[in-house]
């Protein structure tokens, strides 16, 4: 059912986020702020908001030591971290744009960015970084300084201070204009210019999406009268902080007012969730994907007795969620065996991500319906949402106690949708883009009239308000028959039908059939290997195999099974490397390059149709 929400707080909320981060300090100075990691071996550090306050203004100090000037970009090229938060805020509250950089980007992009942005200061994680700028410091003559989180980076380089640095000098400057973060807090206006995060460039150069300090402190508030997060929760927050879905948790955080637990290092999400036990994170489906194939797997490994018990129990799991979903009876019978199978494996799986969360929120990508309802079965409630870096990520959200798994859910507070011709979404509100910067025709074509935000996306609305996207219509292809193919939705289900999946990418356009390039994951095989005799072979001799072709021709079968008769694939390959940053097929944000993968792997596509 759609909710009607009170709006009073798009008149009443803060200007701008130096006042939304102030005021949460103000509000909340004794309550936790953040934790992280000092080593893996040592309790992690806690701070409270007045602390992480004291490092804010010392370093949003020392930007205006710099002689940053209002709206000039300030780069961050680093993991997430609490360095990186403190950053981000510190930039904001001394009238600066946060400009966000990939640390997985490579370094013609990292200097295009740079100088497209116009970026005066960049702040570096460490020598990786650094030497990107090195090389390319010809490129990016307007960067005055760098400041870096690695104090030795910093040695006997008059371009290069260290953060710590950056502090002292933000000290000094306090001592000098005392109340000078609360004079700046009061002068920025609700539409300056607060980040400039760069679009992923799935087809070209990317865009850098200009987001205003309304947008932000809209996407807090919004999120703050949903009503289901508050300062008693605790976030796990592992999301790079380059992508718009990491910054609206921040802005959520500042209004609600809820802890957060922060290591960018994704090899150690599942040891941290352990550590940190949160209520709620954030992901992108890849993560879900993953940790569902890794428990499928190690369960169809165990065999036997044991692999029946697991199946049995996702059975009944599923009964009692479609039962639960459509807010229908449970019967007794059903109600003992959850519990028995709650007892024996559902807590199992919870506890694998720490035994305290209340729900997962996923986003970025499209999240396959049926993993989703797998992890229902299990007791776990992932939220799906919806957003474009153009709308500051958060526009729609499903709720804990109004969802509909396959949907992104509602609009969040103060946001319009409408389907428009070809059924793109729509959307108008606070929280959608001033523009691109430099790119007045592109900004033009984002825009329908009315000032809609056209968000290249297909979908239809429920009658109760419930948005499912139904394809990405730049991907859309037509086959030579003449039927409309959308390739991500194909990707996905296979995705939830090969646990040992990777990427998963379709072609087909102006061709008869569609046919497929395969990657597996390499983790995923190196376990299949261990208990297939392949222990000592390589990731290329495990995907070759004879074995591992029959194995994924199962998969494939198995999909078409539940496909349409014109999007059935005909014909595939497994190729011996996953797809990856490096090679230019994956975005920094891990989405496909359709067309570069399409060029890297022409000869064999073309084979397959030969």
């Amino acid at each position: 059912m759609a909710i009607d929400y009170d709006l009073g707080f798009l008149e009443t909320m803060p200007a701008n986020v130096a006042a939304q981060f102030w005021g949460r300090v103000d509000e909340s100075p004794d309550r936790e702020a953040f934790r992280y990691p000092l080593d893996d071996d040592e309790p992690w550090a806690s701070v409270t908001w007045h602390e992480t306050g004291e490092r804010v203004a010392e370093a949003a100090a020392g930007l205006l030591a710099l002689g940053l000037e209002p709206e000039q970009r300030v780069a961050i090229a680093a993991t997430t971290s609490y360095d990186w938060i403190t950053a981000d805020f510190a930039v904001m509250c001394a009238g600066g744009a946060t400009t966000t950089i990939y640390p997985t980007m490579m370094g013609d992009d990292v200097a295009y960015i740079l100088a497209d942005a116009d970026c005066k200061i960049v702040i570096a994680e460490d020598a990786e970084q650094l030497a990107k700028l090195v090389r390319h410091r010809a490129a990016i003559p307007n960067v005055a300084r760098v400041v870096t989180f690695d104090a030795a980076c910093a040695a006997d380089s008059d371009w290069v201070i260290s953060f710590e640095e950056l502090l002292e000098l933000g000290r000094a400057e306090l001592a000098k204009r005392p109340g000078v973060m609360q004079q700046i807090a009061a002068s920025i206006a609700p539409g300056q210019l607060a980040t400039l995060i760069y679009t992923s460039g799935t087809t070209g150069r990317p865009k850098g999406v200009r987001l205003t300090h309304r947008a932000w402190v809209y996407e807090g508030e919004a999120v703050n009268a949903l009503g289901f997060l508050d300062e008693e929760d605790l976030q796990f927050l592992w999301l790079p902080l380059a992508h718009s879905f990491g910054k609206v948790l921040l802005s959520a955080q500042l209004s609600c007012g809820f802890a957060t637990a922060v290591d960018g290092r994704v090899d150690r999400i599942v040891d941290n969730l352990a550590i940190v036990r949160p209520t709620f994170m954030g992901a992108a489906p890849r993560i879900f994907e993953k940790a569902y194939a890794r428990i499928v797997t190690m369960a169809a490994a165990e065999g036997g007795a044991k692999s029946a018990v697991f199946n049995r129990a996702m059975a009944v799991g599923a009964k009692v969620s479609d039962l639960r979903r459509q807010r229908r009876r449970v019967p007794a019978t059903l109600q003992l065996q959850y519990g028995f199978f709650d007892k024996l494996i559902y807590s199992q799986i919870r506890e694998r991500f720490g035994g305290r969360l209340r729900f997962f929120v996923s986003g970025a990508a499209a999240l396959n319906q049926e993993i989703a309802e797998w992890f229902h079965a299990s007791g776990i409630l992932i939220l799906e949402g919806y957003g474009l870096t153009e709308s500051a990520a958060g526009t729609f959200v499903n709720h804990p106690d109004n969802f509909k798994i396959g949907t992104v859910g509602l609009p969040v507070p103060g946001t319009e949708v409408m389907i428009g011709k070809g059924d793109e979404v729509l959307v108008r509100g606070p929280g959608v883009m001033e523009g691109y910067h430099n790119l007045k025709q592109d900004t033009s074509r984002a825009f329908s009239r009315g000032g809609w935000l056209r968000t290249g996306d297909q979908g239809s609305l429920d009658d109760e308000g419930f948005l499912t996207i139904t394809g990405r219509m730049k991907e859309l292809f037509k086959t030579s028959g003449g039927k409309y193919i959308s390739p991500p939705l194909i990707e996905a289900k296979f995705k939830s039908v090969c646990p040992y999946a990777s990427q998963f990418v379709v072609f087909g356009d102006q061709r008869n059939f569609c046919v497929a390039l395969i990657t597996l994951d390499p983790d995923a095989m190196a376990a299949w290997a261990e208990h297939n005799g392949m222990s000592e072979a390589t990731y290329e001799e495990i995907v070759k195999s004879p074995q591992v072709h029959d194995l994924v021709a199962g998969y494939v079968d198995e999909l078409n099974s539940q496909l349409n008769r014109w999007e059935t694939i005909k014909k595939w390959v497994l190729l011996s490397e996953d797809l990856s940053v490096e090679s230019g097929e994956l975005t920094p944000s891990m989405k496909v390059k359709r067309n570069v993968v399409e060029a890297n792997h022409q000869d064999t596509i073309n084979a397959l149709y030969a």
